[in-house]
């Protein structure tokens, strides 16, 4: 997580980051993901970011699985500096991420929507202008980008401080 929040940081996307690194988009993806990284990519890493290849080194084998159970590599590692706030996404920081990226997904969907509407649309009056057929998939992806936009915007949330919310008044009591 640390490499994505530098590149956000930034300001960068994984391709930029790639392209400056010499590494592959793919690769950057990974990273970002939590796979396991070798010393020459972390080099490359460092010095786009121009940091310290030795904090990036110490925070992935501190997040590396295999070297994290182990304790003995551990004891050698100052853990203290990942505690530290600017290396690490807190949960406000990683919700927004979340949402940014499910936001980036709706303005997508509705490009999608207003092109290929666009495109069926005009279609459909010069192939067939006495019958408009385009008006059904309109209506019915209309809906869908709708739901999607609800979902996305919470006008109906129906997640978990709806769910605490419930339980709560199913027991008559805070939890």
């Amino acid at each position: 997580m640390l490499v994505k929040k530098l590149r956000l940081q930034k300001s960068w996307s994984q391709e930029q980051l790639a392209t400056l690194s010499g590494l592959s988009t793919r690769t950057i993806q990974r990273i970002e993901g939590g796979e396991s990284v070798g010393y020459e990519t972390l080099k490359s890493l460092a010095s786009v970011f121009e940091i310290d290849v030795a904090d990036l080194t110490q925070h992935y084998l501190l997040n590396t699985k295999e070297i994290s159970s182990s304790p003995s590599m551990i004891s050698n590692i100052d853990k203290e500096l990942f505690m530290e706030p600017e290396t690490q996404l807190n949960y406000e920081e990683a919700n927004a991420l979340e949402y940014v990226k499910e936001l980036k997904g709706l303005y997508i969907h509705i490009a999608m929507f207003l092109i290929i509407m666009l495109f069926l649309i005009s279609l459909n009056l010069i192939n067939t202008p006495n019958h408009y057929w385009f008006v059904y998939p309109l209506i019915g992806w209309g809906l869908g980008l709708a739901g999607h936009a609800i979902s996305l915007f919470g006008f109906f949330n129906l997640g978990a401080k709806w769910e605490k919310k419930q339980v709560e008044k199913r027991l008559g009591r805070k939890l």
